[in-house]
């Protein structure tokens, strides 16, 4: 289930004894956790509350809790964060887990509590014996990543939740310059609420006005202006990025990778993979792979392979010469355009 099922759930229905809460996005796994604290009445927290951060603490700490009866209360919650002896990652860290103890807990789960184990990971190892038996327990709560049409209803339900209404266009600039993340964009409506406090009315110019454009969104507007020759917007934007205390290097770096996904996704998207078997083989977020795949539709492949090798030398050259790095920029410019005349 997602997490908003999680919620309804949990404000209509006994809980379940054990959950799992796994995926990368902070943003679900924090309303996760804050749906399961409600559980919990805030004066019993103190006693009825353990979490517990497996690159820490044992998890038998955090079993011999669950086990416990709640103290002066109806129920307990035990959130074990962090289980990455679960994942098929080699451990990071030197505590000793007692895994047969949550494989025990699992087959006899103590009623009176709610175990949960908050995963911040793409997925589980299903090959191992705990994950399966874990499987038949638990109920799994999705805490991935929301794709752009998801992410984009979950904040338009939240605005209407708080009394606000987006303008045309609002909305497409908030995904453009956040890249779909949900995540960002929920960080941001509180400045955008704010703003809008008297007329209720989020505009296009105040998520411009408020919003920062990403990183990636500023770099792919740099390659939109080198593949359209626009040396004078090009050199423009090269030079605010400098300015905003990006190194050189690593400019160059997210210039030559997304030169890199453009190849790859023209190549890949001519044999005919659709835009979301694109994202899971390549693990970009679709909406970025959207994007991708439309400035690679308007620029032809000669050109694509010609500027990444041009800023492969340019980065052989910032890495073993002392030249200025916008000089050398330039000069990667200027042979572009002149390998197209």
């Amino acid at each position: 289930m997602d997490v908003a099922t999680l919620r309804q759930q949990l404000n209509g229905q006994a809980p379940a004894m054990v959950y799992v809460v796994l995926g990368t996005q902070g943003i679900l796994q924090q309303q996760a956790r804050d749906a399961f604290m409600g559980l919990i009445p805030e004066a019993e927290r103190v006693m009825n509350v353990g979490s517990y951060d497996m690159e820490t603490t044992p998890l038998a700490t955090a079993i011999d809790d669950a086990m416990s009866a709640p103290f002066f209360g109806e129920r307990r919650l035990v959130l074990i964060n962090k289980p990455y002896f679960l994942t098929g990652s080699p451990a990071k860290v030197k505590v000793n887990h007692d895994l047969d103890a949550l494989k025990s807990y699992l087959e006899h789960p103590e009623p009176s509590t709610v175990l949960v184990l908050m995963a911040p990971y793409e997925k589980l190892d299903n090959r191992k014996g705990l994950v399966k038996e874990l499987k038949k327990v638990a109920v799994e709560v999705s805490a991935a990543p929301l794709s752009e049409r998801d992410a984009r209803h979950q904040v338009e339900q939240q605005l209407l939740s708080d009394g606000y209404r987006l303008a045309n266009g609002a909305m497409d600039e908030l995904v453009r310059r956040t890249n779909a993340d949900y995540g960002l964009m929920m960080a941001n409506l509180k400045k955008l609420e704010l703003l809008a406090y008297q007329t209720k009315q989020i505009s296009q110019g105040d998520v411009i006005g408020l919003v920062p454009q990403s990183l990636d969104e500023n770099v792919f507007d740099l390659i939109t202006a080198v593949l359209k020759r626009d040396q004078a917007q090009a050199l423009d934007i090269y030079q605010q990025l400098l300015e905003t205390n990006h190194e050189p290097l690593q400019l160059n770096a997210l210039l030559v990778g997304q030169f890199r996904l453009l190849i790859q996704i023209k190549v890949l998207s001519s044999r005919g993979l659709s835009q979301g078997t694109l994202a899971s083989r390549l693990k970009v977020h679709p909406y970025r792979v959207k994007i991708v795949m439309q400035t690679a539709r308007r620029f032809q492949m000669n050109d694509l392979v010609r500027a990444y090798l041009g800023l492969i030398r340019c980065e052989k050259a910032l890495k073993t010469t002392a030249r200025d790095p916008e000089l050398l920029f330039q000069l990667f410019m200027l042979q572009f355009a002149k390998k197209a005349g």
